[in-house]
């Protein structure tokens, strides 16, 4: 049996160039895999923590009030945190009840609640309660949002720092990131197999097309390369064969 974490891109189950708009039909494929893969006992699938993006829900919420993840972008406006937590919290409600819908026992953990930046940044995640409801039985689902940040009021955390704190926290043996693209692509746009380092991809790593104040797959790569399991970025179409315990699209070793 294993423990994983699985990451769906906020692109992947958005329309991340049209304000708060969902992809029903992205999101509906996700969950039916996400289902399907928990009743297989052969799919070898016992630990499952999900993380979401913010996609055109947090994204744009975030940018229309200048908040990013870095301290010189963080507010103090009550307001905005609201703003931004519940346009996620928006996206997550959606999230939960197609995953319950299909009788995963899906709950939400609101990194709001449940982590901060220290004065250097650094991010804390209170991951026992993941770990208990695990225990449980259930499928935590967390996604990208405002957490507490001295010295800077509040800061944008996310999907993938999340995925990277859960991942060494919780002792992951499989991490995945569901994208919009096959994986991590070159300049011929196509699949790099394996990255080892930073140095290998840079020149191939941009920002996201759409409103993204995370970095896009730059940040997701990074992300990545300091964890000790494997990890590995592919589309939805692969969704299915991750989940079956296949390693498709690019792996981040």
């Amino acid at each position: 049996m294993s423990r994983t974490i699985l990451k769906l891109g906020g692109s992947v189950i958005t329309d991340k160039d049209r304000a708060e708009t969902l992809d029903g039909d992205a999101l509906e494929s996700a969950a039916d895999a996400v289902a399907a893969a928990l009743a297989d006992e052969a799919s070898g699938l016992e630990d499952l923590v999900i993380v979401h993006g913010g996609g055109s829900f947090g994204h744009h919420a975030a940018s229309a009030h200048g908040v990013g993840t870095s301290a010189e972008s963080g507010t103090r406006d009550a307001g905005a945190v609201l703003d931004i937590h519940g346009a996620m919290t928006t996206l997550n409600r959606f999230v939960l009840d197609r995953l319950l819908e299909r009788d995963v026992p899906a709950v939400p953990v609101h990194p709001l609640s449940a982590a901060h930046r220290d004065g250097t940044g650094e991010l804390t995640l209170a991951t026992g309660q993941v770990e208990t409801m695990l225990g449980e039985g259930f499928v935590p689902v967390l996604h990208g949002d405002m957490v507490a940040h001295a010295g800077a009021g509040s800061t944008v955390v996310s999907g993938d720092e999340l995925v990277a704190e859960l991942a060494r926290d919780l002792e992951a043996d499989r991490v995945g990131l569901c994208s919009t693209v096959p994986g991590v692509l070159d300049d011929g746009d196509e699949v790099i197999d394996r990255i080892a380092s930073y140095g290998d991809v840079e020149e191939f790593l941009g920002g996201s097309d759409a409103t993204d104040v995370t970095g896009g797959m730059a940040a997701k790569v990074r992300a990545l390369l300091d964890l000790e399991p494997s990890a590995s970025i592919f589309g939805l179409e692969a969704l299915e064969s991750f989940l079956a315990g296949e390693q498709p699209g690019t792996t981040i070793e």
